[in-house]
């Protein structure tokens, strides 16, 4: 069930209360007020009320959803990981009032990363929506000005080379194939083993594609070969097990049935990705296509794209673009996760359509960098209604269109349009942005919108500073 978010003091505690409440914090303090919102926390009771059928009403207590709500947030605001989470807990009494759970134990870092993850994508998106209503609430956001761009967020992988994916599909497909043969009677399914073969191949792969020569393509195809040919023959044994235990010829051990089942689903899983991968490592090594449909960049982050910014530094990026829509006082108004490297221009309508589903209104002033220029894009935005539209044009501009550029307003726009570069590196460099860490697509999804939501509730915080400083004169 559900753990109650109200708990008696405990006489223990009582000697490090005076302590406790002498400790203050610029960040931490305010942030304590605005997560008290109850709206925040049925997000977060209905998030653990996912857990099971009857999570709400049965069962042991599990975290408390004021405890959960704020455990995300302070890992987020802090970047840290969910071991640096559970460690500052238990060595922090300010982060212990924080989270309100004071003298009581401290979950295990596993158990925070099982319970952030009942809020899923959608529950994130809410939570996420709720804390923009809390700034329009504190008016930190009107939505009077819009300024959007994109940028590349790196997915947790390595970086991706055919010969490194087919080791891994090696690694994963051996991995399964060898606990179903543990439960299954002994000399029922045999295994071999070929990672120490399939690391000796991707060696040579390395070495070989350092040189230039004749002889070393040559090494290369050769080594490409064997790997390639290692992986298909596991492919084929991971295919016939999976016939033989749908058949029932391969039974397993009793009490091994639960780590067959869930052998087998990683297998089905797998294996196709596998194959997909001996087929654009043959088609790019042995038949010179280097343009493969569906290209697998990770066997365990499937939904990586690649994603080509222009940078000199880094052509090319492996993760998912995001597009942030900021509005005043580094409120992110909305973030959008593209499924592909589309371009820039093809983000500017779901922007403004975006922003007034979210305030009512179109915004007096929508700005966004060149690349999200074109004559339509402009027509667009004039006709929902924006009245500034500062959109840089691309290539030889005419006297007429530079004319209307050097326009005092237009300018002033596009200084303010350079504060979107600021917020993304704040969101990548202190908010843990910069690489998701959470698996699969769904937890790609839930890590952007967990830094973006605790970027605002900073933002928030920041800005009832402002307004309390100018509002004493004396300072």
């Amino acid at each position: 069930m559900i753990g109650s978010t109200s708990r008696q003091a405990s006489l223990f505690y009582f000697a490090f209360a005076k302590e406790v409440m002498a400790i203050t914090d610029d960040v931490l303090d305010p942030l304590d007020e605005l997560l008290n919102d109850p709206p925040l926390i049925d997000l977060a009771a209905q998030a653990l009320a996912k857990r099971h059928v009857r999570s709400a009403d049965f069962g042991r207590p599990s975290i408390a959803p004021d405890r959960l709500l704020r455990c995300v947030i302070l890992k987020h605001v802090r970047g840290w990981s969910f071991r640096q989470l559970e460690r500052e807990l238990r060595a922090s009494l300010l982060y212990r009032r924080f989270t309100r759970f004071y003298e009581d134990p401290i979950p295990d870092f596993s158990s925070f990363s099982r319970a952030f993850g009942l809020f899923g994508k959608d529950g994130t998106s809410q939570l996420h929506a709720r804390v923009v209503q809390i700034a329009r609430e504190q008016s930190a956001a009107s939505g009077q000005k819009l300024r959007t761009d994109t940028t590349a967020v790196e997915t947790n992988i390595h970086h991706p080379t055919d010969s490194s994916l087919l080791a891994d599909g090696i690694r994963v497909l051996t991995r399964g194939l060898k606990r179903i043969s543990a439960a299954c009677e002994t000399g029922a399914l045999k295994v071999v083993d070929h990672q120490r073969a399939a690391k000796r191949h991707v060696l040579e792969i390395c070495r070989a594609a350092k040189t230039l020569s004749e002889a070393g393509r040559e090494k290369l195809k050769e080594s490409y070969g064997k790997l390639i040919a290692l992986t298909r023959g596991l492919t084929r044994q991971t295919a016939k097990v999976l016939d033989q235990l749908k058949a029932g010829k391969l039974v397993a051990q009793a009490g091994t049935l639960a780590t067959v089942s869930q052998a087998q689903a990683q297998l089905r899983h797998f294996l196709p990705l596998t194959e997909k991968v001996i087929a654009q490592a043959q088609a790019r090594i042995f038949e010179g296509q280097t343009r493969h449909p569906d290209k697998i960049l990770s066997l365990f982050e499937e939904h990586t794209v690649v994603i080509r910014k222009g940078k000199a530094h880094k052509p090319n990026e492996f993760g998912r673009l995001v597009r942030i829509d900021e509005v005043e006082n580094g409120i992110v108004s909305h973030y959008d996760i593209a499924s592909n490297n589309m371009a820039d221009q093809q983000q500017w309508k779901p922007a403004l359509e975006s922003h007034q589903q979210i305030f009512d209104q179109a915004p007096y002033l929508a700005t966004a960098d060149r690349g999200f220029w074109s004559a339509a894009n402009e027509a667009l935005a004039e006709e929902m209604g924006v009245q500034r539209v500062v959109l840089p044009g691309r290539g030889r501009l005419s006297k007429q269109r530079a004319a209307h550029q050097k326009e005092r307003w237009f300018r002033r726009g596009q200084g303010w349009r350079a504060g979107i570069e600021a917020r993304i590196s704040t969101l990548k460099h202190r908010f843990g942005m910069f690489r998701a860490y959470y698996k699969g697509e769904a937890g790609f999804e839930r890590y952007i919108g967990s830094c973006v939501a605790a970027q605002n509730l900073v933002a928030i915080v920041r800005t009832q500073n402002t307004k309390l400083k100018q509002s004493c004169r004396s300072g």
